[in-house]
C-alpha cells in the first residue's frame, strides 16, 4: 500500500480546494493506487500524485487524465479546472480609499475630463464643425467611446470657453419616450446646444412609431426655427445611422455634417494607457503597454474592454506598478470582463444567481444588442425576497457591471453583452421570451398609467402567447408585481368575454329554434327573422374566425401543428383578412409533420428502423419508446433497461435494437418482439454512444472513461478496446464501408481508427470545446462533427484535412446527421432550431423552428425525406425536408426575384453573394460568392437567359468605392457564368431593371444618375442626372417610359425612352422607398416611410388613392394580372391588397426584421419576401391550396384536447376530413 497523502486545508485557496475534489473523486472510484491509475491514464504515478497534492494547480491535460483514470466525466471537470485556474491567479489588491485611475466599463463624465485622453483631435473637429453647422452627428461603433467624447471631452471644452459660445448646454438620452425628454428642453438667451447621447434608443426603446417620427422631425425643426434655434449634436451607433433617413430633413442635415469615430492610433492608445496612471503616480510596464496596443489597435469597439482590463490590472498592481503578470491574471483584454462578471455571479447564492439573471436580462434589448434602462421598481420579483434584490444590485454596481442613476438601472456598457459569454447565452436562450416580456412590460406600464383601463388589457394572440410562456413555459416567476397584475386582469377579462360569447352563442341557437317555429306560422315574418338570424350568425362566425386566427399566430412557434389546423378552421369560419393572413402565414410551416410526446424527461437519442415504419427513442426518464411513424402513435414503452439511457441504434437489418446508458451496459433487444435478447457488460462506466458496423456483426460503445469498446455480436464478447482520448468519448460512428471508426471526445479531438482494431490513424483537431457528435456522409468521404463551440466542421476523410467550418448556430451544437443521398446535413443544439445545410455549397438551406428547448438528437429516415429531432422537454418532431422554405442568408437579404419561367428564385444580400435555387421547397441552391460589394438588386432579362447583379456600399459611409454592375449568363442556373461588367457609376447601385424587350438595362443608385445600357454591346447609351439617391428604376410595360424614385427628394420622375426627356414629376409627402408599375402600365404604386402606399394614374399624373399602413413601407410588387398588390414593411410583415376594392386581403407574418423586397411568382400562386434578418419566405397566395397543403402534410385533425381548449362549442365537422 502506498503512503497516505498529506492532509489538505481545502479552505486555504482554490488550488487546495481543487486538489481536495480530485481526492474525493479517487475515493469514490475505490481508491485505486497511483500505479494502477498511471497504467490507465498514460501519465506517471508521481505526476498524478502531484496533481492532488495541493501545492500547485496541475495542467488541464494531467487533470483530465486523472479524471479519466477514476471514471470521471471530462465534460464536468474541464470547467472546474478553468474556474480553479482563474481563482488561483493573482488575487486582487483591496482598493481601499485610493481612487482608481481607470473607470472600467463606466463612461467618462464631465468631472472625469482630467483623466480622459486620446481624443483631442476628434474633439477639436467637433468644436470646429459646431461653428459652421446647426446639426452634427457623431457616428461610431459600439464601444468606440462616443458618449465619453461628448461628456468628458466636448462639453468641458465648450464650458471652459471664454467668452462662452453657448448660453446653455443641455443633454438628453431619448429613452422610450423621446418627446417627453425633448419637452424638458427650454431655450435660453443666446445659442442653446442640445446634445442627444445614445440616439439609437429612438429606434430600440421607443415603441410608438408616431412618437419616433415626431422626435426625428423635431430635431432639425428646432435647429432651423427662426426664434431661439438650437444647435444639435447627436451620438449614434454606426449600425443605426442609416435609420436617420426616416426623416428627410434630419437625413439631409446629418449626411452633410457627421464625424466618424474611428479606432485610436497607437500614440493615442499609449496616452489612454499611460497618462491616467502617471497622473496617479503609477508606472505601466512597457511590455504591458506594447501588449495592450497590439491587442486593441484597429479595433473600433475595443475601448471599453481596454478600460476594464486596465482597471482589473490596477487592482492586481505590485506596489505602484501595473505589470504584464497582473494583466494576464486578470484575463486579458478578451477575458477580463467575463472573469469579473463570472466572479460576481459565483459570489451569489443559487437564489441570487436566478435573480441576477432576471435583472440583467431586463436591462437588455434582445433584438438590437443594446442596453435598456429600467426603473428599479421594475426589477422587483414577485417570488424572491426584496433584500436579495438589493444585495444583487449592490454587488453588480460595485463591480461596475451596472450603474444606478437615481431610480434607473442600466448596464455599464453594451460591451458586457458581447464579451460575457454567460450573458450572451442567457440572451440567446431566452430571446423569444425576452421579446414577449418587453412588450408585456410596456403594456403593463400603459395599463397602470391608464388607471387599469380594461381596453388596455391583452386579448387574442398576445394573451395566448403570454399565457403559453407564463403558465406552461415556466416564466411566471420572471414577472414583477405590475406585470403579474396585468396578466391576471387580462385572463380574467378574457374569461368574462368568453362567457359572454358563449351566452351569445346560446341566444343564437335559441333564436334559430324560435325562427324555425315561426316559419310554420307566417312565411313573411319568417323571411325577416331569417335575415336577422343570418346577420347574427355571420357576426358570430366573424368573431370566431378572428379569435382562431389570433390563436393560430400565437402558437406558430411553439405548437406549429395546432397552429396550422387552427388557421384552417379560422378561414372556414369566415374568410376574414385576419383568417386569410393567419392561414397563409402558418401554411409556410409545412415542413413540420407531427409531434410525439410521452417521455417524462429529456430525449437523449432518436433512431429510425431501416426495415419498417418504426421510430425509437431513449430518454433520461429510463425508458425506451417505440413509435409508429405513419400514424403518429406510440406502440410501446419499455422499462427493462432502467438507467439514464443515452444511446440507441438499430442494426443494419432492423431486427436488433441496442440501448446504452449510465449503468455501463449495452442491452440488445429483439426489435420485432420488443424484448431484451442479450446484455453486453464490462467494467461499469457510462455509455455515451453506440453504433453498429455496416455488416451487423460488430457494435462499438463510446464510454465516459475515454475508451471505445468494440463487441463481437456473434459471440457476444469484447473484440478490442480503443484508447487515446484524454476525456470521455462522446460519439462514435462507423464509415459506410465498415473500414473506419470515428470518435468524438470531450478533449476536443476526433479520432479515426481502423475498424478491425489497431493504433489510431489520425487525430483531427480544430474544435475549441468537446466534440459531441460525428457522422459520416453516405459515400464515406466526408465526416461531420458537432461541438458546443457553436460550430459544425466538415472533414475530408481520405486526406484528414479540414474542409469547412459551418457557422450559424447561436447555441451549443450537439448533434449532426447526413441525409440518405448526402446532399443535406442537419445540425441542432441549444438554440432550439434545426439547420439544414447544403453540403455542396456549405450554406444553410433552411432553419426549422418548433422546439422550445435544447435539441439533443437528429436522425434522417434511411430512404424517405424525413427528419426526426428530439429535445430536452421530451418532445420529438418529424419534419418533411421537401417542404422547407427557400434558404436565406446569415445577414440581410436585400433583393429577391423570380426567373420568367418560375423555375428559379434568386436572392442577394449583404454577405456579397447571390443564391439561385428552385422555389419549390427542399431544393438545393447555387451560390455566387466573392462579389465586390453587398448585393442590392438583381433582375432577370425577359427571356430568362441573362441576370444582372447591382450592388455596393455608399462611398459616404466607407470612403471607398465598391459599386458593381455585373452581367451573368444563367442559361444553366446550376452554373452561372459572368459575361461582363458595366462600368460608369461612381457610387453604389441600388436598383436595376430590364426593358420589356430585354435590349436595355436601367441602373441607378447613390451617384444620383440613371444610366441606360445596351445589353448587346454592353455600352452606356444614356445618363440622366435625376437628383438625389435613387431607390427604384422601372420600365413601363410598353417600354416607352422609365420611372426613377428619389427617396429624400420625395419624388417619382417619369422619363421618356430612349431620349431621356423628363415627362412628369410626382411629388409625395414623405420619403419614398419603392415603386412599381401595374401590369397594364396605367398605375404607379409608390411606398413611403410615412406608412402610406400611394397609387398614381400614370396617364393623368393624378393621385387616385392613398392606403395607410401601421409601419414604414419598404417594398411593393404587383402580381402578373394586376389583381393583387403586395407590400412589405419595417416590422417584418407582408400585406396582400385587392387592387379592385383597395382593401387588405391578408397580413403575412414570419420575418424577424424589416422586409426588404417582395416578388410574385410568374403564375401568381406564391409571393416571396426577404428581410434584414436574412429570412426568405415564400407564401402560397390561395387559401384553399394552403388548407389542402396543411391537411396533406399533417394528415390529422384537431384532437379532442385541442378542440376543448380552443372552442366553446366544437365544430360539427373535422378540420381535414378523413385522414389516414
Amino acid at each position: 500500500m502506498g503512503r497516505r497523502e498529506r492532509k489538505l486545508d481545502v479552505d486555504a485557496g482554490p488550488t487546495q480546494k481543487f486538489a481536495g475534489e480530485l481526492r474525493e473523486l479517487r475515493q469514490r472510484a475505490g481508491n485505486p493506487t497511483y500505479r494502477v491509475m498511471a497504467a490507465r491514464a498514460g501519465y506517471s504515478a508521481p505526476a498524478l500524485s502531484q496533481a492532488a497534492a495541493g501545492q500547485r494547480l496541475p495542467s488541464l491535460a494531467v487533470t483530465l487524465a486523472y479524471v479519466a483514470a477514476c471514471g470521471g466525466d471530462a465534460g464536468e471537470w474541464e470547467p472546474r479546472w478553468r474556474r480553479a485556474a482563474r481563482d488561483s491567479a493573482a488575487q486582487p489588491v483591496e482598493d481601499g480609499a485610493e481612487d482608481p485611475p481607470y473607470l472600467g466599463l463606466a463612461r467618462f463624465e464631465a468631472e472625469d475630463h482630467d483623466r480622459f485622453f486620446g481624443r483631442d483631435n476628434l474633439i477639436g473637429e467637433l468644436v470646429d464643425l459646431l461653428g459652421d453647422s446647426r446639426v452634427v452627428a457623431l457616428v461610431g461603433a459600439s464601444g468606440s467611446g462616443k458618449s465619453s467624447v461628448l461628456r468628458a471631452g466636448l462639453l468641458p471644452r465648450l464650458r471652459g470657453e471664454d467668452p462662452p459660445r453657448f448660453g446653455a448646454i443641455r443633454m438628453i438620452t431619448p429613452g422610450p419616450h423621446p418627446m417627453a425628454e425633448l419637452a424638458r428642453i427650454r431655450a435660453s438667451p443666446g445659442d442653446t446646444l442640445l446634445v442627444v447621447d445614445q440616439f439609437e434608443e429612438v429606434f430600440t426603446l421607443c415603441s410608438d412609431p408616431a412618437e419616433r417620427s415626431a422626435f426625428l422631425g423635431a430635431l432639425p425643426a428646432m435647429a432651423t426655427r427662426t426664434e431661439h434655434p438650437l444647435r444639435v449634436v447627436i451620438a449614434i451607433r454606426a449600425d443605426f445611422y442609416g435609420r436617420c433617413a426616416e426623416d428627410r430633413a434630419l437625413a439631409e442635415a446629418v449626411s452633410r455634417t457627421h464625424i466618424l469615430v474611428g479606432p485610436l492610433t497607437e500614440d493615442e492608445l499609449r496616452d489612454v494607457i499611460v497618462k491616467p496612471a502617471s497622473a496617479a503616480g503609477l508606472v505601466v510596464e512597457r511590455a504591458l503597454t506594447s501588449r495592450l496596443i497590439e491587442e486593441v489597435v484597429h479595433r473600433p469597439g475595443g475601448l471599453p474592454l481596454l478600460s476594464h482590463v486596465l482597471l482589473e490590472t490596477w487592482r492586481r498592481r505590485r506596489g505602484r506598478t501595473l505589470s504584464l503578470d497582473g494583466y494576464v491574471s486578470s484575463g486579458g483584454v478578451h477575458g477580463a470582463m467575463a472573469q469579473t462578471a463570472d466572479s460576481v455571479h459565483e459570489s451569489f447564492t443559487a437564489q441570487q444567481q436566478v435573480l441576477a439573471q432576471r435583472i440583467l436580462l431586463r436591462l437588455v434589448a434582445p433584438d438590437d444588442g443594446t442596453r435598456r434602462p429600467a426603473d428599479r421598481a421594475e426589477l422587483v420579483s414577485t417570488q424572491l425576497p426584496h433584500d436579495d434584490t438589493e444585495i444583487v444590485l449592490a454587488r453588480l454596481v460595485a463591480a461596475r457591471l451596472i450603474t444606478l442613476d437615481g431610480e434607473t438601472a442600466e448596464l455599464s456598457h453594451e460591451a458586457l453583452i458581447t464579451s460575457w459569454p454567460r450573458l450572451a447565452n442567457w440572451i440567446e436562450e431566452n430571446r423569444e421570451w425576452l421579446r414577449v416580456h418587453r412588450e408585456l412590460t410596456e403594456a403593463a406600464r400603459r395599463w397602470e398609467e391608464l388607471d387599469h383601463d380594461h381596453g388596455a388589457l391583452y386579448r387574442g394572440a398576445r394573451l395566448t402567447v403570454t399565457r403559453e410562456w407564463t403558465e406552461h413555459g415556466g416564466r411566471s416567476a420572471d414577472l414583477n408585481p405590475v406585470e403579474r397584475a396585468f396578466v391576471d386582469a387580462s385572463i380574467a377579462e378574457a374569461d368574462r368575454e368568453r362567457a359572454t360569447s358563449a351566452r351569445s352563442q346560446r341566444r343564437i341557437r335559441y333564436l334559430a329554434i324560435g325562427l324555425a317555429a315561426a316559419l310554420l306560422v307566417a312565411v313573411g315574418v319568417g323571411v325577416t327573422a331569417i335575415g336577422q338570424y343570418r346577420e347574427a350568425v355571420t357576426a358570430a362566425d366573424v368573431s370566431r374566425s378572428r379569435q382562431l386566427a389570433a390563436e393560430a399566430l400565437g402558437l406558430a412557434d411553439s405548437r406549429p401543428g395546432t397552429a396550422m389546423l387552427l388557421g384552417v378552421e379560422a378561414f372556414r369560419a369566415a374568410p376574414t383578412p385576419e383568417a386569410r393572413g393567419a392561414l397563409l402565414s402558418v401554411a409556410n410551416r409545412q415542413a413540420y409533420q407531427a409531434e410525439f410526446t410521452g417521455h417524462g424527461d429529456a430525449i437523449s437519442k432518436v433512431a429510425f428502423s431501416p426495415r419498417d415504419d418504426t421510430i425509437a427513442t431513449v430518454s433520461k426518464d429510463q425508458t425506451l419508446m417505440v413509435w409508429d411513424r405513419v400514424h403518429h402513435t406510440r406502440r410501446a414503452v419499455h422499462r427493462d433497461h432502467a438507467t439514464w439511457l443515452r444511446a440507441i441504434a438499430f442494426s443494419p437489418d432492423g431486427r436488433t435494437l441496442a440501448t446504452g446508458g449510465d449503468d455501463g451496459k449495452v442491452v440488445l433487444w429483439d426489435a420485432g418482439l420488443g424484448k431484451p435478447a442479450a446484455t453486453l457488460t464490462g467494467q461499469a462506466n457510462r455509455i455515451k454512444d453506440i453504433a453498429f458496423a455496416p455488416d451487423g456483426h460488430s457494435l462499438a460503445a463510446a464510454r465516459a472513461d475515454g475508451t471505445v469498446v468494440v463487441w463481437d455480436l456473434d459471440r457476444r464478447a469484447e473484440r478490442f478496446r480503443l484508447t487515446g482520448h484524454t476525456g470521455a468519448v462522446q460519439a462514435v460512428a462507423f464509415s459506410p464501408d465498415g473500414r473506419t471508426l470515428a470518435t468524438g471526445g470531450a478533449d476536443g479531438t476526433i479520432g479515426l481508427w481502423p475498424a478491425d482494431g489497431g493504433a489510431r490513424l489520425a487525430a483531427l483537431t480544430g474544435h475549441t470545446r468537446s466534440v459531441d457528435d460525428v457522422a459520416f456522409s453516405p459515400d464515406g468521404r466526408t465526416l461531420a462533427s458537432a461541438s458546443p463551440d457553436l460550430t459544425v466542421r466538415l472533414w475530408d476523410v481520405p486526406t484528414r484535412a479540414a474542409l469547412a467550418t459551418l457557422t450559424g448556430h447561436t447555441g451549443e451544437v450537439r448533434t449532426v446527421a447526413f441525409s440518405p443521398d448526402g446532399s443535406v446535413l442537419a445540425s441542432a443544439g441549444h438554440d432550439y432550431q434545426v439547420i439544414l445545410w447544403d453540403v455542396r455549397t456549405r450554406q444553410p438551406r433552411a432553419h426549422l423552428t418548433g422546439h422550445t428547448d435544447n435539441i439533443y438528437s437528429v436522425a434522417f429516415h434511411p430512404r424517405l425525406p424525413l427528419l426526426a429531432s428530439a429535445d430536452e422537454d421530451g418532445r420529438m418532431i418529424l419534419w418533411d425536408t421537401t417542404r422547407v422554405p427557400p434558404a436565406g442568408d446569415a445577414g440581410p437579404v436585400n433583393a429577391v426575384a423570380y426567373s420568367p419561367d418560375g423555375k428559379t428564385l434568386v436572392t442577394g444580400g449583404e454577405d456579397r453573394s447571390v443564391r439561385l435555387q428552385a422555389p419549390h421547397r427542399g431544393s438545393g441552391s447555387t451560390v455566387i460568392t466573392g462579389l465586390r460589394g453587398p448585393v442590392n438588386a438583381v433582375a432577370y432579362s425577359p427571356d430568362g437567359r441573362t441576370m444582372v447583379i447591382g450592388g455596393g456600399t455608399a462611398v459616404q459611409s466607407t470612403g471607398r468605392p465598391d459599386q458593381m454592375l455585373t452581367v451573368w449568363d444563367v442559361t444553366n442556373p446550376q452554373a452561372p457564368v459572368q459575361i461582363g461588367e458595366l462600368r460608369g457609376h461612381t457610387d453604389r447601385i441600388k436598383t436595376v431593371a430590364f426593358s420589356p424587350d430585354g435590349r436595355l438595362l436601367a441602373s441607378a443608385g447613390s451617384d444620383q444618375t440613371v444610366k441606360l445600357w445596351d445589353l448587346r454591346s454592353r455600352r452606356e447609351v444614356l445618363s440622366i442626372d435625376a437628383g438625389g439617391t435613387l431607390n427604384t428604376v422601372a420600365f413601363s410595360p410598353d417600354g416607352r417610359t422609365l420611372m426613377s424614385l428619389s427617396g429624400n427628394n420625395r419624388t417619382a420622375t417619369l422619363w421618356s425612352v430612349p431620349d431621356g426627356a423628363r415627362v412628369a414629376t410626382l411629388t409625395h409627402d414623405g420619403v419614398v422607398s419603392k415603386a412599381t408599375f401595374s401590369p397594364d402600365g396605367r398605375t404607379l404604386a409608390v411606398t413611403s416611410i410615412d406608412r402610406t402606399l400611394t397609387l398614381w394614374d400614370v396617364p393623368s399624373r393624378t393621385r387616385t388613392a392613398t392606403l395607410t399602413h401601421s409601419e414604414t413601407l419598404t417594398g411593393v410588387a404587383y402580381n402578373h394580372d394586376g389583381s393583387r398588390l403586395a407590400t412589405g414593411d419595417a416590422k417584418g410583415t407582408t400585406v396582400l391588397w385587392d387592387t379592385a376594392t383597395l382593401t387588405r386581403l391578408a397580413t403575412l407574418t414570419g420575418h424577424h426584421g424589416a422586409v426588404t423586397s417582395v416578388a410574385f411568382s410568374p403564375d401568381d400562386r406564391e409571393v416571396t419576401s426577404s428581410s434584414l434578418t436574412g429570412e426568405v419566405i415564400t407564401w402560397t397566395t390561395d387559401p384553399a391550396e394552403a388548407a389542402a397543403q396543411i391537411c396533406g402534410a399533417l394528415n390529422r385533425n384537431l384532437t379532442a384536447e385541442e378542440l376543448a381548449q380552443f372552442f366553446t362549442q366544437p365544430p360539427d365537422h373535422e378540420t381535414c376530413g378523413r385522414t389516414g
